[in-house]
């Protein structure tokens, strides 16, 4: 092992190993350090976990969290080992927001406040501020993790408040939050439209905007992360006889979504986007309500693409 480059035991050998003997690895030396908290390792890590056999789901449930590995060939869930909570919650208190490459956002429900965690590490940081900074309301903001040209993950807060919206980005380099500009329609203040949580993808965060009613408004919101610009491309063309959702996936780095319709039986399409188009993957057949359409595509996605990642 000693007559290894370094580069060969990083990339080749350490890739394949579990994330929390990569945590240690890290006290090696500080060459290895380095290596090991660069997002070419973390990139090619989280690659390697894609494996099936490598896959894991974490639920949360009341007062307690667990890991449970999948079981494809019976669409079931192996035995769970508990994942202890580092900081102070409630029952039934802890949102998962959003996540990348192993660290989640999160909200803590009875304070609205957001953070950081990594499970694996137990590391987590609090982004509330005094200044009213990293408060959370469910409903209203929306929020999306991503990372930018400089390694730096950092956490987009769209938040609305009487008509107002305003946007800021935390940046966990610099450990603080600041204010960007957002141009866009007056109507999407309004509590009517649906934000959902954002979704990165090649150098972009994805948001489906929907309004809350049959035939109303459907769009996607970019948000560009090294440039911080926003534009608005069309929404998948889905019937609008019914209520209208949208969940989007990053599969490969590409954007896929369930775009669903329907009232008393949803029809649900999957689509990917290329370029600022949208291209029918595959359609399924009516589902009857009620269903959590987000868990429907967790699972769905998990059977569709589980050959081509393996």
């Amino acid at each position: 092992m000693a007559d290894l480059p370094v580069h060969i035991i990083v990339f080749k050998i350490l890739t394949r190993v579990p994330a929390k003997d990569v945590g240690r690895s890290k006290s090696v030396c500080k060459q290895w350090y380095a290596l090991l908290s660069t997002q070419d390792f973390v990139r090619i890590h989280c690659s390697r976990s894609l494996v099936s056999s490598n896959q894991r789901v974490l639920l949360i449930d009341n007062l307690t969290c667990s890991v449970h590995p999948i079981i494809f060939q019976s669409n079931d869930y192996g035995p769970s080992s508990i994942v202890t909570f580092p900081f102070h919650h409630q029952n039934n208190d802890v949102s998962i927001l959003s996540h990348l490459n192993g660290l989640l956002c999160v909200c803590l429900n009875h304070t609205y406040e957001l953070l950081l965690w990594n499970p694996t590490t137990t590391a987590f940081k609090r982004l509330s501020t005094p200044d009213s900074h990293g408060f959370y309301i469910n409903n209203l903001d929306a929020v999306g993790l991503y990372v930018d040209a400089d390694d730096d993950y950092k956490v987009l807060h769209i938040k609305r408040r009487s008509g107002v919206l305003g946007v800021y980005v935390y940046s966990r380099e610099v450990d603080s939050w600041r204010n960007i500009p957002f141009i866009t329609r007056q109507e999407y203040l309004s509590p009517h439209f649906n934000w959902s949580a954002g979704t990165f993808s090649g150098g972009t965060l994805y948001f489906t905007v929907c309004e809350c009613w049959l035939g109303g408004t459907n769009v996607v919101i970019c948000f560009d992360v090294n440039s911080e610009q926003f534009k608005e491309i069309s929404f998948p063309p889905v019937p609008s006889t019914g209520m209208v959702q949208g969940v989007s996936v990053n599969v490969k780095n590409e954007l896929h979504m369930f775009a669903s319709t329907g009232m008393f039986e949803m029809t649900i399409d999957l689509w990917t986007l290329q370029g600022d188009y949208w291209i029918k993957v595959l359609s399924c057949p009516p589902t009857p309500p009620p269903i959590s359409l987000s868990l429907w595509c967790d699972i769905v996605t998990t059977q569709i693409f589980k050959v081509s990642i393996a």
